[in-house]
C-alpha cells in the first residue's frame, strides 16, 4: 500500500543552478567544512560551470528549511552512476521525511540514497513506504581529517606531479582499483561507481596540478593521490595504489606528502574510507587521521 504524504513544517527548494544553491546554502556549508565536503566541492566545481549539466537522468541541489526560514538540511542528486542516489547531509528526521516525500512527489526514482546517518536511513525508509520496496546497507563509510600528521617510515621513492600523459593508465589504475575495493570489502556491484571519472576529468585535475605520483628512481609510477580543489578551506584526497604496488608504503608516504603540501596552502584535509577495509582504515588512522562522522550508501529495492 502507498502511504499517502505527510503534512510537513519544512519546505523543500531545488535548484538547478548550483551558484543559487550556494547563494542560499553557502553558510551553512561554510559552518561545517568537512561534513560538507562532497556537497561543497561538487557544487563549487558546478557553478564555476555555469547551471548543472550531467547525462545522468536526475541533477540537482536542494534546501530543507524550517517554518522561519532556517536551513534545516542540505542534499544534492548529481550521482552520474547508478542507481543515481541522492546525497544527504544530517538533518532532523522530520527534515529527511519532508525531502524523501517530496522526491516521492516529483515523481523522481530513487533507488538507493546515501550521506550522512542516520538522516540517510529516515529518507530511504520514507520512500520505501511511499513506493514499496525494502532498504539494505551496500557500503558504511567512514570520513576523517587529519589531525597531527605522523611522518611514516622512509619509503623509496619520491612525489611529483603527475603528467598529462600518465592520464589514460591513472584512469585505469582508479576504476581498477574500485574493483578491488569492492573485492577486498565482501561488496557486490559498487564498482562501477569508477565510470564517474572520466579521462576529461582527470586530465583537467592533472592540469591544475591536483594529481600526483609516487615514483621511483627511474621516474615510473607507482601509486597516485588526487585532490580536489579546496571548498571553504577543506581538500578532500583520494589514493590509488595498483594491486602489484600494494603493501609496499607508497599510500602512506604519498598520503603524508601531499597531506604536507595542502596544509601548506593553508587547507584542512580530508578523505573518505570504507569501513569493512581495515587495510586502508589503518594506514589513515597511523598517519594522523581522525574520525570525523559515519555515513552510509543505501539501496532500495
Amino acid at each position: 500500500m502507498t502511504l499517502a504524504p505527510m503534512e510537513h513544517a519544512f519546505e523543500v527548494d531545488f535548484f538547478d543552478d548550483p551558484a543559487h544553491f550556494l547563494d542560499r546554502a553557502g553558510d551553512r556549508l561554510a559552518a561545517e567544512p568537512v561534513v560538507s565536503t562532497v556537497v561543497a566541492t561538487i557544487a563549487d566545481r558546478m557553478a564555476r560551470g555555469g547551471p548543472v549539466t550531467s547525462t545522468a537522468p536526475y541533477s540537482w541541489f536542494a534546501v530543507v528549511a524550517d517554518a522561519a526560514g532556517e536551513i534545516a538540511g542540505v542534499a544534492m542528486r548529481t550521482a552520474p552512476f547508478p542507481p543515481y542516489p541522492p546525497y544527504l547531509l544530517a538533518m532532523q528526521d522530520a527534515a529527511a521525511i519532508a525531502l524523501a516525500d517530496a522526491l516521492v512527489d516529483r515523481g523522481e526514482e530513487v533507488g538507493g540514497v546515501n550521506g550522512a546517518f542516520p538522516a540517510t536511513r529516515v529518507a530511504a525508509d520514507r520512500i520505501a513506504e511511499r513506493v514499496g520496496g525494502e532498504v539494505a546497507v551496500s557500503m558504511h563509510v567512514r570520513l576523517f581529517e587529519l589531525g597531527t600528521l605522523v611522518d611514516p617510515a622512509p619509503t623509496p621513492g619520491r612525489l611529483r606531479p603527475a603528467y598529462d600523459d600518465e592520464a589514460p593508465f591513472a584512469l585505469e589504475w582508479f576504476r581498477q582499483f574500485h574493483v578491488d575495493a569492492d573485492e577486498q570489502a565482501g561488496h557486490e556491484g559498487l564498482a562501477d561507481r569508477a565510470e564517474s571519472t572520466t579521462l576529461d576529468d582527470l586530465r583537467e585535475r592533472i592540469s591544475s596540478g591536483r594529481v600526483w605520483m609516487w615514483v621511483d628512481d627511474a621516474d615510473i609510477p607507482l601509486h597516485l593521490t588526487a585532490a580536489n580543489p579546496p571548498a571553504y578551506g577543506v581538500a578532500r584526497i583520494g589514493p590509488v595504489t595498483p594491486r602489484e604496488h600494494r603493501g609496499r608504503g607508497y599510500a602512506s608516504a604519498a598520503v603524508a606528502e601531499v597531506s604536507r603540501r595542502l596544509r601548506a596552502e593553508g587547507s584542512r584535509v580530508s578523505l573518505f574510507t570504507d569501513q569493512a577495509n581495515p587495510t586502508s582504515n589503518g594506514i589513515y588512522v597511523a598517519l594522523g587521521f581522525e574520525p570525523v562522522v559515519d555515513m552510509v550508501e543505501l539501496t532500495i529495492r
